[in-house]
């Protein structure tokens, strides 16, 4: 299997050299990262190829890291099922930056794109209808985002007295609490009451 995907990358680098930039065998997948301006025509070489033939677009997501300058990278796996092969490509942006939409390719994308915009808040350039997808309409920030915080910043919660939904900053009852995550099995610099009955033994 790797031999027919390490065939696979190399027809990808003859054939689309401007558009792949680095290839990669791992878990028994291709990952391919592309330049993102190459996405569109890259994505539909991939399908029409008589040697890819990567029909389906099984799912589009995305990773975030705040320190980089290109802060996210959007993952897109792709299945062939003429080949019995499945890829996976990836390409870096900015923040500031959108993608290319490629539902002009695989209108399975629409859906994909939007989840990604409503939990990272990269945009889709050509996208036919980019709106939030998971979260409600008024929703501020990105779920996904690492600088997200865990609770979010509004409370939704339904009023008996009111009758109806109600919309609240979030109020914790409680400071956050600090936990170290250390075992006391496993080197621990500290007793723990009740420590020092064994060690009397």
């Amino acid at each position: 299997m790797s031999e027919a995907l390490q065939q696979l990358a190399e027809h990808l680098q003859l054939k689309r050299p401007q558009a792949v930039l680095t290839t990669e065998i791992a878990f028994g997948e291709l990952n391919v990262e592309i330049a993102p301006a190459q996405l569109v025509s890259f994505t539909d070489f991939l399908k029409t190829d008589g040697t890819c033939r990567f029909s389906t677009l099984v799912d589009i997501t995305a990773v975030d890291y705040p320190q980089r300058p290109a802060r996210f990278d959007v993952i897109y796996h792709f299945l062939s099922m003429y080949q019995n092969q499945r890829l996976r490509v990836k390409l870096s942006v900015r923040e500031d930056e959108m993608v290319p939409s490629i539902t002009g390719v695989h209108p399975s994308a629409n859906w994909f794109e939007r989840e990604v915009f409503d939990m990272f808040g990269i945009l889709f350039s050509g996208h036919p209808d980019l709106r939030r997808l998971l979260t409600d309409y008024g929703f501020q920030g990105h779920p996904l985002r690492k600088d997200f915080p865990t609770t979010g910043y509004t409370e939704v919660r339904y009023d008996e007295a009111l009758k109806r939904v109600v919309y609240e900053p979030v109020k914790l009852v409680q400071e956050y609490r600090q936990f170290d995550f250390l075992s006391p099995w496993e080197g621990a610099q500290y007793v723990l009451p009740g420590d020092e009955k064994g060690a009397a033994k």
